[in-house]
């Protein structure tokens, strides 16, 4: 994510993941040790997917979002780092256990884990984006040396592209002859005219 004050240059500040959070408390379940904690630290933690759930069916915007979650979600998570710092220290729960993993690792990403709760933009954890690539991770040895040491850099952004005009519902094929049909016309400052997103709403207007 760009920095609070715009500037291209600025360090990209990193988010964390609630999924990776979470996935240490399930994991803990199966050592049957301090199970009062665990299911506590679980439940906190469904209460905010269940806010990020309402919003998402209400199909709220970044501003909306931000505002519910600095109203709901963050009496929540002031909850769950205090709790996590006293299960830490009181209840003799050692480092090396799955309960002291998850509270390490918890409170070692809180800075980051905080993030989404300020910014609508971004989702609270990586699933959406993990499930996108999930197909090219299938096949990534296979496709190991697909090119040059910059190919990284350019798959990327030909997978972006691609799983965008899925999600908005558009054929890539169509939308990338449009693009090479379409930019060498263009400034920089009419990219955003051109994107999956923008795309779609025009074959939209087009249609109705």
């Amino acid at each position: 994510m760009p920095s609070d004050h715009g500037e291209r240059d600025e360090k990209i500040l990193l988010a964390g993941c609630w999924a990776h959070a979470r996935r240490g408390f399930h994991e803990a379940f199966e050592t049957g040790e301090h199970q009062r904690q665990r299911a506590w630290m679980l439940r906190q933690i469904q209460l905010l997917y269940e806010i990020e759930r309402r919003l998402r069916e209400s199909r709220a915007g970044p501003g909306l979002r931000r505002v519910v979650r600095e109203t709901e979600s963050l009496p929540i998570l002031r909850r769950i780092g205090k709790a996590a710092s006293i299960f830490q220290s009181r209840h003799r729960i050692t480092p090396a256990s799955r309960l002291g993993k998850a509270l390490t690792y918890l409170l070692g990403q809180w800075k980051r884990l905080m993030r989404p709760f300020h910014d609508g933009r971004l989702e609270i954890d990586n699933n959406l984006v993990e499930n996108a690539i999930r197909p090219t991770a299938v096949g990534k040895k296979n496709w190991l040396f697909i090119g040059a040491k910059e190919a990284g850099r350019k798959s990327a952004i030909l997978y972006t592209l691609i799983i965008s005009c899925r999600n908005h519902g558009i054929e890539p094929r169509e939308y990338i002859k449009y693009l090479i049909d379409t930019l060498p016309s263009l400034t920089n400052q009419q990219i955003p005219e051109v994107t999956p997103a923008a795309y779609a709403r025009r074959k939209m207007r087009k249609a109705s």
